[in-house]
């Protein structure tokens, strides 16, 4: 079982997130994972470049896994600049970085002048852009017109011996199946409800294409603050990515989706989604399950607005020490 330490780009500045990940990794933290956003969920917020921070990351650490959760295949990046980025990534800090990979949401794509496709669309752009990085990474110069993406004697002229995992990021079945066929591993939410329709998805495909299921990333958040009050008041502001709509339809005005969230999403509510407390049991118990659920990968979203440094410190002292004693594997 890994942890991860996952920095939320939307709620901190990088340069904040700078340093938790540093504080992760002298915590205790097997990786460290980050949104890749172009607007947060809700305003005011933060949205530093992810890649611009993963390198800086990459430096400041010394072993920790690092990458993202997730990229969006297109349009706001074309598969040959993932490609290319991932590759400088493991060029830089090999055997480290991991790539995470999905379909993408209205709110970082449609500012950007795109149009925003249903979801099937979507779906089949990740599949069609997960084929152009495997064969850039394999050394392929490639070109033609898909029907998401063109290139033109596109190549990796800096290739790395080793292609970095890729993670793929599915809510439904249809996604899980584009993972068991391309991807290194599945990455969701940690929501009961839809995972085992999701792992069963993801499983068969892998199987249907004589493959071996990979690293199962499955993605909690957490907030902790000295009361449960502050806890609670500290992650508020994610009421804004609670409603399911927002990861397919064409949301992408965050203020209107905070105030949309904050009507939908009640505090018990958020309190169910996420693991919100001033007692570190609390945060053991609630991360057994998810470790129950079938993860081989714990990706912790820190969203302690009270104050993230200290929430890392009681992990590291309080919450990591007890799940490395949890049995579960």
């Amino acid at each position: 079982m890994r942890y991860f330490h996952f920095c939320a780009h939307e709620q901190f500045p990088p340069s904040d997130l700078l340093r938790q990940a540093v504080e992760a990794e002298r915590a205790g933290f097997d990786g460290l994972g980050c949104s890749d956003h172009l607007q947060p969920w809700w305003e005011p917020g933060e949205s530093g470049q992810a890649w611009i921070w993963l390198g800086a990351a990459g430096q400041a650490t010394e072993g920790l896994q690092l990458g993202t959760g997730v990229t969006p295949a297109g349009p706001r990046y074309h598969p040959v600049l993932i490609a290319q980025a991932w590759a400088t990534l493991e060029e830089m800090f090999p055997g480290r970085p991991y790539l995470g990979i999905g379909s993408g949401e209205s709110l970082n794509e449609t500012p950007l002048g795109a149009q925003w496709p249903p979801v099937g669309q979507q779906i089949e752009r990740m599949a069609e852009a997960l084929e152009l990085i495997h064969a850039l990474f394999e050394g392929q110069r490639i070109s033609g017109q898909g029907d998401h993406f063109a290139s033109d004697r596109a190549f990796l002229h800096t290739r790395p011996e080793r292609r970095p995992p890729i993670y793929v990021s599915a809510f439904g079945p249809q996604a899980a199946a584009v993972a068991g066929r391309l991807g290194d591993g599945l990455w969701t939410l940690a929501d009961p409800e839809s995972v085992p329709e999701i792992l069963d998805a993801y499983r068969g495909a892998a199987e249907d294409a004589g493959r071996e299921a990979g690293e199962i990333v499955l993605q909690a958040a957490f907030s902790w603050a000295k009361v449960d009050d502050a806890a609670l008041e500290g992650a508020r502001v994610w009421k804004g990515s609670q409603p399911k709509e927002f990861y397919t339809d064409d949301w992408h005005d965050p203020k209107a989706m905070y105030e949309h969230g904050a009507e939908q999403v009640s505090d018990e509510a958020l309190k169910e989604a996420m693991i919100i407390s001033s007692d570190p049991d609390d945060h053991v118990a609630r991360i057994r399950e998810v470790e129950e659920m079938g993860a081989t990968t714990v990706a912790l979203m820190n969203n302690s607005g009270a104050d993230p440094h200290a929430a890392i410190e009681v992990y590291g002292r309080s919450v990591l020490p007890q799940l490395a004693r949890s049995g579960v594997t």
